[in-house]
């Protein structure tokens, strides 16, 4: 006797007539359940993504963006520290402060090879809410911090680093 497969869970659903906090909360909770089909119910289909290394645009090349994050970091986990909106329940902004952390042991990700590295960053959004939609993100987070946490860049302070500064500083004097 064989057993049929576990149906998938429901999908989440946003809330409706959320105010543009909510939805962004709403967002991260399910950022961290690491459904990325599930973030495309909020976004607007011209969504306009800027993060450090690119500029993402569409829904679906922000979700295909998620995936990779998602499979690059399987244990990531973003934690809001402060969020503050204004606007109304359609049209609104959302500044946000969060703590990501989760480890680089997955799936290439922006190139780069996944080092099994401990990752803790933190970071800023600025999401733009039009209709009770998601409709542009501006992401800000060190990406020295993170080059460092992960190995391609040296640790802050060692002597590779210290290394690099001196040769930099020569070049740059060289080129005066």
């Amino acid at each position: 006797m064989s057993s049929a497969p576990a149906p998938d869970p429901p999908r989440p659903t946003p809330p409706t007539g959320a105010s543009p906090g909510a939805l962004v909360r709403w967002t991260i909770d399910v950022i961290n359940s690491h459904d990325a089909e599930a973030l495309r119910q909020v976004y607007v289909p011209t969504i306009r993504a800027r993060f450090p290394p690119r500029t993402v645009r569409g829904a679906d090349d922000l979700v295909a963006w998620w995936r990779g994050v998602f499979a690059a970091v399987p244990d990531l986990a973003l934690t809001i520290e402060g969020l503050a909106e204004s606007g109304t329940r359609e049209d609104g902004e959302v500044f946000l402060r969060w703590r990501l952390t989760g480890h680089h042991s997955g799936a290439e990700w922006e190139g780069l090879e996944a080092t099994g590295a401990a990752v803790d960053l933190d970071g800023m959004d600025h999401f733009v809410v039009q209709g009770g939609a998601l409709a542009s993100n501006f992401v800000i987070f060190d990406q020295m911090q993170f080059a460092r946490q992960i190995g391609l860049l040296p640790a802050e302070g060692s002597r590779l680093e210290v290394g690099l500064r001196r040769g930099f500083n020569a070049l740059a004097r060289r080129r005066r």
